[in-house]
């Protein structure tokens, strides 16, 4: 327990086999449940959960058993029901071994799709505040107590990673991840509404009990954009998000992200979700003119630029004037660019509140 919060770390685990045992291991005493998804490895990680589970079991005395949390509301009820419906379809859950819980998945689902599948069973466990550490070691486990103080002080309902804040912090992230990154944080940025939020690719979090309940978990992404995707659902939900700034891990350990699908599945997310939530958030639980503003000033940002390249063709090909066209077409892509941005701008003022930062 945690400064009287009880803590369900959430670790997927893939072929990390020489790896997640060093971090069943390291995980601080204060941590009351660990819950080990295996999804579908090939090599000896299904094994080596077990032997450093009862490693961890024989060195720790337990402080709780069974259900950790406090009594639920009737909402949360409703969404452990279903939750625990949805858990025991897609994995099999084994007996505790001291506090970790090792989990099989019936199949491969993916890196989000192994961290579903701990969100649902620490729903049902009603663990107070869930975090998640990737199972190749590359979190450091001293920095764990950062992303729960905003939680635990009631300042946010997640709390996130942010490896991109000071150069010392990203020094050893290899270029191509850190380009990467830089590209992926801008299109979250206006996909989720968190604008201050950087590093959205960041694995190590942490949510309170309240938000897991309530983020509808049973709908989130279950490919590498989990993260990306459950910003969106956060803002939409009107969650406070902390961006804590700590350091990048890097060892031996290999990625078996494919960059160019990664690049494509998450983009399209991102899209799709960004529509999403300009939907949910201004239009359906409430109304904000910002969202007409986005829609104005996109189609109208498209019209000039189709109209600009018209006016090369016709020019090139046709021989026509291209003062006249091409001066229309600025005009309308200028004039979308401009309501584009004040939409930026009403979506920045909207969320400024809903979003903390800790340097420290």
């Amino acid at each position: 327990m945690y400064r009287d919060h009880t803590v369900g770390v959430v670790i997927p685990a893939y072929n990390e086999e020489g790896f997640v045992g060093d971090v069943i291991r390291e995980m601080p005493d204060y941590v009351d449940r660990m819950y080990l998804i295996d999804d579908c490895s090939t090599d000896g990680t299904w094994e080596e959960i077990h032997t450093a589970a009862r490693t961890d079991a024989a060195g720790i005395e337990l402080e709780y058993d069974g259900v950790l949390g406090s009594e639920p509301t009737e909402e949360a009820e409703l969404v452990t029901d279903g939750g625990r419906s949805m858990l025991e379809q897609r994995a099999i859950v084994n007996d505790s071994i001291g506090r970790v819980v090792p989990i099989q998945h019936r199949e491969n689902l993916g890196a989000g799709g192994a961290i579903k599948t701990g969100y649902l069973a620490a729903l049902k466990d009603e663990v107070d505040i869930v975090p998640t550490v990737d199972g190749d070691g590359q979190m450091d486990l001293s920095q764990l107590p950062k992303l729960l103080d905003p939680i635990v002080e009631d300042e946010a309902d997640y709390a996130k990673g942010n490896r991109l804040l000071y150069k010392e912090f990203r020094s050893d992230m290899p270029p191509f991840r850190f380009f990467g990154n830089s590209i992926l944080t801008f299109l979250t940025k206006i996909s989720s509404g968190y604008w201050k939020t950087m590093d959205p690719q960041n694995g190590y979090t942490a949510i309170s009990h309240y938000a897991l309940a309530n983020v509808g978990i049973e709908g989130m992404y279950e490919y590498y954009g989990y993260c990306n995707d459950l910003l969106v659902k956060l803002n939409a939900k009107g969650m406070r998000v902390a961006d804590v700034a700590i350091p990048a891990v890097y060892g031996d350990e290999e990625s078996s992200i494919n960059y160019t699908t990664y690049i494509r599945k998450v983009s399209g997310m991102l899209l799709r979700n960004f529509f999403w939530r300009l939907k949910v958030k201004y239009l359906v639980l409430d109304f904000h003119p910002l969202a007409l503003f986005y829609l104005f000033g996109a189609a109208m940002t498209g019209m000039g630029t189709a109209g600009g390249l018209w006016s090369l063709y016709a020019k090139v090909m046709l021989g026509d004037p291209l003062f006249m066209r091409a001066s229309s077409s600025l005009l309308l892509f200028s004039v979308g660019c401009m309501f584009v941005m004040f939409a930026m701008l009403f979506d920045m003022q909207a969320n400024e509140s809903r979003e903390v930062q800790v340097r420290e």
